[in-house]
């Protein structure tokens, strides 16, 4: 029970601080999501706003802390985590958004979208030129699936008649299916779909549009592309970390270690380093690799313009991009992470989403059935 608590207690305030760095890593002239030009980054408006929302989650996190304790204690299970940490997350969305109205407010109020003409940069050098996928940084992902299956291999032959099934990094002791190639091969399996997967998403963001800023067209050119280079590259890491739990995981369900609390913990330890690396690395560059230092004669760089005004096509704060006029079907989002949104205003981002709620349907189905 105590583990429990601990656990709970340690996961709010993990969440909690995370939501308060998030902000941070946003561009200046993007605050919670809204445009506002490099005059307007210090105005009195965005600088109550940050200071609001800070106050804002510290209580959120405090006040749901406080709920966790009675509630972990009535329910004694690890579910009640989920719960608590959900209410945290929603009540943490509606402190974003209460800031992003403050901010959105002061600048149609004061009409802060006038005071720059407004344009856009272009490097069309992303297309002759692309950042290309660095492509050893995915060797130590592949050598823990060929590490993953040589173990495995040399363990099948004296697997017992049934194994546990594997959920997500654990198995469900209270089920057991019979042993075939594919139920004892399943974390090889989801080993080779994650590579699969973070490769196809890092030669989609590749070739996404850049987000550059108008003002200093040359310098977050160059930055952009360190950036990109620097989020592949940590995506290829990310696949290793995930696939050496999986194998942590495999110990276990080849019953090759038992299933102590030690081990358990041993599981997630890589997925722990993945977030910390994440969270190292979005401090350092930022949004876009704003935070990346400047060479010589790029802090002084202004174009005169201000980045384009499209606050009415951004939705939730900066998460959701609709815009019929863009060609652009994956763009860079506003929240200020190493994270992109589909422009549902393409006609092709409706497709994708429908083609993936049909894959998730048919796994669920798959999965009530236990056929996975």
């Amino acid at each position: 029970m105590i583990v429990i608590l601990c656990t709970g207690l340690v996961v709010i305030a993990l969440v909690t601080a995370l939501v308060l760095v998030l902000p941070a890593l946003a561009r200046p002239t993007l605050p919670f999501g809204v445009r506002v030009s490099a005059e307007r980054v210090d105005d009195p408006a965005v600088i109550a706003a940050r200071r609001s929302y800070a106050r804002l989650t510290v209580a959120a996190g405090a006040l749901v802390a406080v709920v966790t304790i009675p509630v972990l204690l009535v329910t004694r299970s690890a579910a009640g985590i989920g719960v608590t940490t959900s209410v945290l997350a929603v009540l943490d969305v509606l402190v974003f958004h209460r800031a992003h109205r403050m901010i959105r407010t002061a600048k149609l109020t004061g009409g802060w979208a006038a005071e720059r003409r407004q344009g856009v940069a272009v490097d069309t050098t992303f297309r002759t030129d692309p950042v290309r996928v660095p492509w050893p940084w995915a060797l130590p992902a592949l050598a823990v699936v060929l590490l993953t299956a040589g173990i495995g291999w040399a363990r099948y032959g004296t697997l017992p008649a049934t194994l546990p099934p594997l959920f997500g990094y654990a198995t469900e002791p209270a089920r057991r299916e019979p042993t075939t190639v594919l139920s004892a091969f399943q974390p090889v399996i989801f080993q080779l779909a994650l590579i699969l997967i973070v490769v196809a998403v890092v030669l989609v963001v590749l070739r996404a549009r850049p987000d550059l800023d108008a003002a200093r067209p040359k310098g977050s050119a160059r930055r952009y592309r360190v950036y990109l280079r620097g989020m592949a590259v940590m995506s290829l890491l990310s696949a290793a970390c995930l696939n050496l739990s999986l194998l942590l995981g495999a110990l276990h369900l080849w019953e090759i270690v038992p299933p102590t609390i030690v081990w358990q913990v041993t599981v997630y330890a890589p997925l722990v380093v993945l977030v910390g690396g994440w969270v190292t690395w979005e401090i350092r560059v930022g949004q876009a690799g704003h935070r990346l230092p400047a060479l010589p004669g790029e802090e002084q760089e202004d174009s005169g313009l201000g980045q384009r005004d499209d606050d009415h096509h951004w939705f939730l704060a900066g998460a959701v991009y609709v815009n019929r006029r863009d060609p652009a079907l994956l763009v860079h989002d506003r929240l200020g992470s190493s994270s992109w949104t589909l422009n549902l205003g393409h006609p092709i981002a409706w497709l994708l989403l429908g083609v993936l709620a049909v894959a998730l349907i048919v796994l669920a189905g798959l999965l009530l059935a236990g056929v996975v």
